[in-house]
């Protein structure tokens, strides 16, 4: 059994990267649904269609355990995917997203309580980090921006573009003194470096520096789990469209050569 991977597009791979590097030994499948990328402007009915065909897809191609590496579809589909489809479809099978394990990262690293997150625009209208984290610590303040140039621009190649773009989305947030700032999509990794030279001293979490650690927690906390997944170090990476330009965008997201393979679902 496997560990498996979805994401709205090639976001994702920079997670799954990290993963595969904290820990190499288990079998993996990355599923990048580029055919109908980006998720973030479309409506919850149609994310959470999207999102249950993925992992349909995933648990026919025997993954014990799924991670959703995409902030729209944890937001939008999560809750109603382990509510109401695994335990009638899959009921031995686990879902996780990347939502919840960022916003309990947040509250260790805040300091003034005011905190900010970038996203797309249906994470945000969801309101999800602003419900999780206050779950957590009702005296957080929460102030979004939706960001919908972004993940676009990263699809395509075009991230020496999001420069300008940043300075206009990330001002509001510095001007009301965030101490901590959440990049609320994996896609947003490949920006941390140019978020950090831009806001100083407030402290950036990106999903692929911390998913690692937090997946280790939860499989060390379930053990029954971790015994499922077959430690052969078998690597899949599969996408739903092949453009012209989407793997020279996954080596730059994955960091090396990604051999991709088209499937549908």
């Amino acid at each position: 059994m496997k560990i498996g991977l979805f994401d709205s597009g090639l976001g994702g791979l920079n997670v799954t990267h990290s993963l595969m590097q904290a820990m190499p030994e288990y079998g993996y499948i990355y599923l990048g649904d580029t055919a109908r990328v980006p998720y973030g402007n479309r409506s919850q009915e149609v994310i959470y269609e999207f999102t249950e065909n993925a992992v349909a897809y995933l648990c026919g191609q025997d993954c014990e355990l799924i991670l959703i590496a995409c902030n729209t579809a944890s937001a939008e589909a999560l809750r109603r995917i382990q509510r109401d489809y695994l335990p009638v479809h899959y009921p031995d099978r686990k879902v996780l997203g990347v939502l919840i394990p960022t916003a309990e990262e947040v509250v260790v690293e805040t300091k003034n309580n005011k905190v900010g997150v970038i996203a797309t625009v249906g994470t945000v209208g969801s309101r999800t980090y602003v419900t999780e984290i206050q779950k957590l610590n009702p005296n957080i303040s929460v102030m979004q921006q939706a960001t919908p140039l972004l993940v676009p621009l990263i699809e395509n190649n075009a991230s020496k573009y999001a420069s300008s773009i940043l300075d206009d989305y990330l001002e509001s947030l510095v001007d009301a003194g965030i101490d901590t700032l959440v990049l609320g999509c994996t896609h947003y990794a490949l920006l941390k470096d140019i978020i950090r030279s831009k806001v100083g001293a407030i402290k950036v979490i990106s999903q692929d520096e911390i998913i690692p650690r937090k997946l280790r927690e939860y499989l060390d906390k379930h053990s029954e789990i971790d015994e499922k997944l077959t430690k052969n170090s078998s690597r899949s990476f599969l996408t739903t469209d092949l453009a012209p330009s989407t793997s020279e965008v996954a080596t730059l997201l994955f960091g090396t050569d990604v051999k991709l393979k088209k499937v549908s679902f």
